[in-house]
């Protein structure tokens, strides 16, 4: 209602239905009806209320008034026929408090009362004392002389007149016999049951009575104790005495029922929950529906059987829903929409790791570290354990590709021993080529140290078998590198390079290469040794078995050892691409080393970028194609010849070609 009532149930009430979820579609205001409003106002006024109740995608209307704000809302069914609205009717679940009656002015006797069907409305709890219906049935003008009251209703009722006013407005209506009953007026006009505040008042006057009794026949002495012992009771109004004495009344009233009041002063009741029935001949029923407890615990004062529930007649009997956005089942999260009421959210999935198990939640949570969420994101499972597996399609290729690399390099090195005392063997120091080979053999085979479950022992020997194995191979390509830049330049007459020339500048330049590098792996293995490892954040449905690097700066410096040794035996051999030799391997060691540090330099932003199981694949694939680069770069054009052009391996055309 638009009045002071109705301002302080908008400041005070409707937060705490923000606090519980609720939210308000509209807030409207209803126009308070006096007969010195003008029809065209209140016109106005109620279009306006009619096109916000009824456009709204609201199916319940929660209505705060008093008895009269019904006299208000029984105008909305007739104004599309008095007035320009802009919205078609539709059933509404009207809602309303306990200060609400289903009433009706004299002129409103015979309007239609459908819009309050299947209402549910909150009542204060009462009975009719045993008589009230005979009572009732006895009122008439004629045997309640003096009765103004009774005498104007009755006339207003029965469209009658008294016979005492019946010469002088003969032509207003019939006159009243006397006989007419008020069970047959129509309900909302009139009941013949005892109303919810007027059984209030009944019970009020029976608690001041018995308050009066109890104050007029207690002793001085009685009265001091009930003021909480004080003597100066003379001395104080009799309404201040009077309210000790109601505070502790407590009695039976003439329906059975009793009337006490709680420790703060305030009468012990509860509500009822009624669901309204409208019948088409204006009568109703109200079902009980339901109760208030406001002495029950939290959370449980409201109780209601909602099988019995009868809803308006719009919605074909079954329970309406009246929300701005659908529920978000279990696996969603609200959203809620911009510039809207906190109610009106959208329901989006929960992101990648992330779960919610209720409806309506407004955030998600992550599942601890041993589980994952489901595919509906609505409870977690247990992850699966996962490592790079033979069985598994990748490691299974891998395998076969480094099986196959590893065949290859003893095909070759079978090739190269047969052919061991031809001129392209020879050339470039045999051991060299020998050692390189099977360098190349082992780094084919360390790729089997990273497929399968990881262990202690197999953490240990992954990358320092890597890194040691590489030293060797390269430094045995730098040797056989610098091999070729000595030997050209020992040709020179008066050259001091003539005592480097032999096997023992090779042996020495892959002994202290690779040594070093062994000397960097043994420092890894004691000050941080790599040990096996669960990665739980990687993938979030699986926990990823791998080894743990224990140092990643270590693995970085045997990293970048391989890539110096790369880049000294690149440049190296670039310089010495064209010395004059039949055959000189500087050119096929320079393409070899362009390739070899093209994979590795791709392997870092790889590495970093790639999670879980994939992690070792990327360095298993780095391994072999950086050994496959160097085997086909080297060993290729040299098996050409030997095996499908021998008449270019002889020591003739070597001279020929020299000369």
């Amino acid at each position: 209602m638009n009045d002071e009532n109705g301002e302080r149930i908008v400041q005070t009430v409707l937060p705490e239905f923000s606090q519980s979820g609720v939210c308000f579609a509209f807030v409207e205001r209803i126009p308070k009806y006096s007969f010195d409003n003008k029809i065209t106002v209140l016109l106005q006024l109620g279009v306006k209320l009619y096109d916000q109740v009824m456009g709204s995608n609201a199916n319940a209307v929660v209505v705060f008034g008093n008895s009269y704000s019904t006299v208000t809302l029984r105008w909305l069914p007739y104004l599309p026929t008095l007035e320009k609205t802009i919205n078609k009717p539709r059933g509404k679940v009207l809602i309303m408090t306990a200060q609400m009656e289903l009433v009706s002015f004299f002129f409103q006797r015979d309007w239609d009362t459908e819009m309050f069907h299947g209402a549910i409305a909150f009542t204060l709890h009462s009975s009719d004392p045993p008589g009230f219906r005979t009572f009732l049935e006895d009122r008439n003008p004629f045997n309640t002389k003096g009765d103004g009251f009774i005498q104007h209703f009755w006339q207003q009722a029965f469209h009658c007149m008294l016979p005492s006013t019946s010469e002088r407005h003969m032509a207003n209506g019939d006159i009243c016999t006397g006989e007419e009953k008020l069970e047959t007026l129509p309900a909302p006009f009139f009941e013949m049951n005892m109303a919810e505040y007027s059984y209030s008042s009944y019970n009020a006057v029976y608690a001041v009575a018995h308050a009066l009794h109890a104050l007029s026949s207690s002793r001085p002495i009685d009265r001091a104790k009930v003021n909480g012992g004080r003597q100066k009771l003379q001395k104080q109004s009799l309404w201040q005495e009077l309210h000790h004495f109601l505070r502790a009344v407590s009695f039976n009233n003439s329906a059975g029922e009793e009337v006490s009041f709680d420790q703060n002063g305030e009468l012990v009741v509860g509500l009822d929950v009624i669901n309204w029935i409208v019948f088409s001949n204006q009568s109703f029923q109200r079902i009980h529906i339901g109760n208030v407890d406001p002495q029950a615990p939290p959370g449980q004062a409201l109780s209601l059987n909602e099988d019995v529930i009868t809803w308006p007649r719009w919605f074909n009997q079954g329970q309406p829903i009246s929300v701005c956005s659908e529920s978000c089942s279990p696996g969603f999260v609200k959203k809620v929409k911009e510039g809207e009421p906190f109610c009106c959210y959208d329901c989006i999935p929960c992101p990648d790791g992330k779960i919610s198990t209720d409806m309506d939640m407004n955030e998600c949570h992550e599942c601890q570290d041993e589980t994952s969420p489901n595919r509906n994101r609505d409870f977690c499972i247990p992850k699966t354990v996962t490592f790079l597996s033979y069985e598994e399609s990748l490691g299974f290729s891998l395998t076969l590709i480094a099986l196959f690399f590893s065949f290859l390099t003893l095909l070759i090195l079978g090739i190269f021993v047969k052919h061991h005392n031809t001129p392209i063997v020879i050339a470039n120091n045999r051991d060299l080529t020998y050692a390189l080979l099977f360098s190349l053999l082992l780094c084919f085979l360390c790729v089997f140290l990273f497929i399968g479950q990881p262990k202690r022992a197999m953490c240990l020997l992954q990358q320092a078998a890597f890194g040691i194995i590489f030293a060797m191979a390269i430094s045995s390509v730098l040797a056989k590198t610098i091999t070729v830049v000595v030997a050209f330049m020992a040709t020179k007459p008066r050259s001091r390079m003539r005592k480097w020339v032999g096997k023992g500048l090779a042996i020495l330049v892959v002994s202290v290469c690779s040594l070093i590098q062994v000397g960097i792996c043994v420092g890894w293995l004691a000050t941080s040794p790599p040990f096996p490892d669960v990665d739980m954040h990687s993938e979030h449905d699986k926990l990823v078995l791998k080894c743990n690097e224990g140092s990643v700066t270590m693995l970085y410096c045997v990293l970048g050892y391989l890539g110096f040794l790369a880049s000294v035996s690149f440049s190296v051999a670039f310089l010495a691409r064209k010395l004059p030799d039949s055959f000189n391997e500087a050119k096929f060691i320079t393409f070899s080393m362009l390739v070899f540090c093209s994979v590795w330099l791709s392997f870092v932003p790889t590495y970093l970028s790639t999670k879980g199981k994939y992690v070792v694949a990327v360095e298993i694939f780095s391994i072999l194609a950086s050994s496959s680069g160097l085997l086909g770069c080297i060993f290729s054009p040299k098996c050409y010849i030997i095996v499908l052009r021998p008449e270019m391996n002889k020591k003739e055309q070597l001279i020929r070609r020299k000369s």
